[in-house]
């Protein structure tokens, strides 16, 4: 049996290179114990900022350049432990940051608590006096409107010093997907005993033509999950409890205006992403079941077999190094500059691709200001891979032009928008595959791709939204969050979308433990806001070409300098209306229609 390799045994052109954060992890070490220390100088400014415009300046620049080192110090043990949570040395290193960062905010909290009861008026003076302050106006204008939700300094302090408590529901969680939960091999169709983890079945099982191994692997997966449903389900409620808590103690009418008012995103946009995509979205994509438990063969067609494939005996393999030079040649359309940075992130060892023992599930980017991004992928040679990898690679293109052309605090919009430039490049992969082939099957697998992007941003993790909507409403009302009802509600919500379409089983229930996104707020819908604006920009690029490649270009320089809305209407794209949501799910429609027809053809 193929075993998965410990971290030790990657070689490293796999792996990224994080002595770009630090040389040596005792640079790191001795960075982690300056921080502790250097926080003491901004005692100077206690009790001052209110008095002089210029002090408030000071102040700011100097908390600055400080996020800074914190955030390179975080990253780097955050990264580490992300390829392999098994490590007792990389579990401890995160907790030093964890404790060290609670004592930091708490120390540093009173710079919020202190410009929150300077008078608006007197802010606008100060910026006025003192133009450098200028570069921090969206962020004061921002904290301005938390004014209504701000607690006593004294009280915001105390909560800063116990973030390391509020952080553990995710901590426990991560550290026990990547190190504790232990899956039962499996078999495929010739009998052939395979290895089983948490990312060989999201990136590779889940995927696979084999029937026999795609289930089995399922099997697997839903037998370790049943086995942590009551642990997972107090973890979760834990957490969930202490948003319901918050918002409450904030005086918030609930935990959603809570969630969203970070994220500037007003409730009739968050509604319309999950009512409108949720009621006419399902019945395309109850379609596109029907024709994949056609094709397939199946009797019944359970949630595992969603990303099997259409055509089981068409399935283009690719290494990474063909995968990469594809990617860099479709987001040629972007323009030079666009594609240079591709080409480094690729060349310089930003990304870690191998897999091993105690690896992190699924991908992620991280962006440390003043370094370069960071991907971590698990890649297996199928050419959806490299559709993971360019939605990664359009984070990274993102924070790279972000970081360089604005200050920290300027540099990361609404996580509302956060997905755009992600799933831009998997659009522009897939409309240059199509443009580079004449083969009707390639043709159809390639739609199929496309359809996989859309089912993991408006179906997978819109769910997801409407999962947590149901568990805040739960929670606010009082009713106890067990495991049996976080899977009934899952289950539930599953059904409603899928209709008779697809066998709900048991285990479909199980499955809001595998996400560690209702860990992170209000997050899961957004990967459809995003959605939704690339799929206008990309018709646009399409029909427009470097005009459009170069407006887009300019909204990813604007970083978080403008509000969500202001800043897709940038890129030509009113998410105020209900319009690019409809025009988004209507394209997904004609996808299906096209591979209807495609088959239609054969019979």
């Amino acid at each position: 049996m193929e075993k998965r390799p410990t971290r030790s045994k990657v070689p490293e052109n796999l792996t990224w290179d994080l002595s770009d954060l630090f040389s040596t992890h005792k640079d790191w070490q001795n960075e982690l114990e300056a921080i502790q220390k250097d926080v003491e100088q901004f005692a100077i400014f206690k009790g001052e900022l209110g008095k002089v415009a210029s002090v408030l300046y000071q102040c700011l620049a100097t908390y600055e350049a400080f996020q800074k080192r914190v955030m390179w110090v975080a990253t780097y043990a955050n990264l580490r432990n992300s390829t392999d949570g098994t490590d007792p040395s990389r579990q401890e290193d995160s907790a030093k940051v964890a404790q060290a960062l609670a004592i930091i905010q708490a120390k540093l909290s009173f710079i919020q608590s202190e410009i929150l009861e300077i008078p608006t008026e007197t802010i606008g003076d100060f910026v006025k006096r003192h133009p450098e302050l200028a570069t921090y106006r969206k962020m004061l204008a921002d904290l301005i409107e938390k004014k209504p939700y701000t607690l006593s300094s004294q009280i915001e302090e105390l909560l800063a010093s116990l973030s390391e408590v509020h952080d553990a529901p995710y901590v426990i969680y991560q550290r026990s997907t990547s190190s504790d939960m232990m899956f039962a091999s499996i078999t495929d169709e010739h009998g052939n005993e395979l290895p089983m983890s948490a990312a060989l079945y999201e990136d590779r099982y889940e995927l696979t033509a084999d029937n026999t191994a795609r289930r089995n692997a399922y099997k697997s997966f839903v037998q370790t999950l049943r086995q942590y449903q009551h642990t997972y389900a107090a973890v979760y409620a834990t957490e969930v409890t202490k948003q319901v808590v918050m918002a409450r103690q904030r005086q918030y009418d609930n935990v959603t205006d809570m969630l969203l008012h970070p994220q500037q995103v007003t409730t009739d946009m968050y509604h319309n992403q999950l009512n409108i995509i949720q009621a006419e979205l399902a019945p395309h994509m109850q379609r596109f079941a029907r024709l994949k438990k056609e094709q397939l063969g199946l009797e019944e067609l359970y949630l595992c077999d969603l990303k099997a494939p259409l055509d089981p005996d068409f399935n283009p393999v690719t290494t990474y190094e063909e995968a990469t030079a594809t990617i860099v040649d479709a987001l040629g359309i972007m323009g030079e500059e666009y594609q240079q940075v591709i080409k480094q992130a690729i060349q310089n060892r930003w990304v870690d691709l191998a897999d091993n023992i105690g690896k992190r599930t699924g991908a992620f980017c991280s962006s440390p200001y003043g370094v370069h991004p960071y991907i971590l992928i698990t890649w297996t040679d199928t050419m959806r891979g490299a559709f993971v990898l360019a939605h990664e690679l359009g984070h990274a293109g993102h924070f790279y032009f972000a970081g360089k052309e604005q200050s920290l605090f300027n540099t990361r919009p609404s996580t509302y928008f956060v997905e755009a430039p992600s799933t831009l490049n998997e659009l522009l992969l897939a409309n240059h595959l199509l443009a580079k082939t004449d083969d009707e099957r390639m043709k159809r697998w390639i739609i199929t791709q496309l359809l996989g992007t859309y089912y993991h941003n408006f179906v997978t993790h819109l769910l997801e939204a409407e999962f947590q909507k149901r568990v805040y409403t739960l929670a606010e009302n009082g009713t106890p969050l067990t495991a049996k009802v976080l899977s009934e509600q899952k289950k539930e919500a599953l059904a409603n979308f899928w209709g008779d379409k697809v066998t709900m089983d048991e285990g479909a229930g199980l499955t809001w433990m595998r996400q560690p996104h209702y860990y992170m707020g209000l997050y899961p819908y957004t990967y459809s806001a995003g959605l939704t604006v690339s799929t206008a920009v990309a018709q646009t690029i399409q029909q427009e070409g470097a005009p459009a490649a170069e407006r887009w270009i300019n909204v990813l320089k604007s970083g978080g300098t403008l509000k969500p809305l202001d800043l897709i209407q940038k890129a030509g794209v009113d998410m105020s209306s209900p319009e690019p949501i409809k025009k988004a799910v209507d394209f997904v429609g004609s996808l299906v229609d096209q591979l209807e027809a495609s088959y239609q053809k054969e019979k």
